[in-house]
């Protein structure tokens, strides 16, 4: 298996929990929480790891909170290479409100990093001589949002892939910088494309454009219940996704992003690696709270996920 590396510049520690109802300006007294690593690259890691992978996780760890973060990962059996930051790192909060279904996510900002520390974090990731990295996440305060263009321009001049997972001026300074495959969900290439997109046809369409436009080689764009579509300059493939029970749809897209990235570091054929991640995707919306795919769930869904 080829190596791969996840960058998160801003993670988070995953409180989750549940209540019977929310109201306001009444004190709710919510169930015993669940911890978790969390942030983009950290829940890839966590994810690839849970599919019987491997993987290192880079990311910057602050105060008392990454502490505990670099502890449940050791916890976890995760390769993690936690880089010193001055702000403590920082919390976010889902809760579960039984009587309506309904869940509800609070995220906070996040520390700002100082150029040492983010640079700091980009020599770790290099320093581990990566096959693929997988750059996800928002970007805290103080990251430059040319961060990841400058790395997809660095690896690609090194030989190594990215498959970047990001939103806003963090994606569009790395447009025509060489990443190899974006995962946008349909709302999100609706921004990249600057039009509402219905069917098929016009996703396909858009798609293809912007990669055309350099935005990245390959794109797998998820489309929740009704699986995702890949796209390359040469074809659209349709994986539909096979009917699950859904208890919380947190996570599924890092957990599409490593069962991709994982499917292409062990040499799978580009459509069976988005074929795990399809699966990788259902299997974590079928675990309750922030937890991601468990292993077994996404190995069966993987042969149900049909191509067209």
């Amino acid at each position: 298996m080829k190596k791969v590396v996840t960058l998160t510049l801003n993670p988070a520690l995953d409180v989750a929990t549940s209540i019977g109802s929310v109201a306001p300006e009444i004190k709710l007294r919510c169930a015993a929480p669940a911890f978790h690593p969390g942030g983009g690259g950290i829940n890839v890691s966590r994810a690839i790891h849970f599919l019987g992978g491997q993987s290192s996780a880079v990311y910057a760890a602050g105060g008392h909170i990454g502490a505990l973060l670099k502890r449940l990962l050791d916890e976890e059996g995760i390769d993690n290479h936690p880089v010193s930051s001055a702000g403590i790192t920082r919390e976010s909060l889902v809760i579960y409100e039984e009587s309506t279904g309904l869940q509800y996510r609070f995220t906070m900002p996040g520390p700002a990093l100082e150029a040492d520390e983010w640079i700091a974090c980009l020599e770790t990731l290099f320093d581990l001589e990566p096959a693929y990295i997988v750059a996800s996440g928002s970007l805290p305060q103080g990251a430059p949002v040319e961060i990841y263009g400058e790395i997809t321009r660095y690896a690609r001049e090194s030989g190594i892939r990215v498959i970047l997972d990001t939103t806003g001026d963090a994606l569009n300074r790395a447009i025509g910088k060489g990443v190899y495959l974006l995962k946008p969900n349909l709302r999100e290439l609706e921004r990249f494309a600057g039009e509402s997109l219905a069917g098929e046809a016009q996703i396909r369409a858009a798609g293809e454009r912007l990669i055309a436009e350099g935005l990245a080689q390959v794109m797998a764009v998820s489309m929740g219940a009704a699986g995702a579509l890949l796209i390359t300059s040469a074809e659209c493939l349709h994986l539909r996704a096979p009917i699950v029970p859904i208890a919380s749809k947190v996570g599924a897209g890092d957990s599409m992003v490593a069962g991709i990235v994982l499917g292409l570091a062990r040499g799978f054929a580009l459509i069976d690696a988005a074929r795990l991640g399809v699966a990788a995707g259902s299997a974590a919306v079928m675990t309750a709270g922030t937890r991601l795919c468990r292993g077994e769930d996404a190995w069966r869904l993987y042969d149900e996920v049909a191509v067209s």
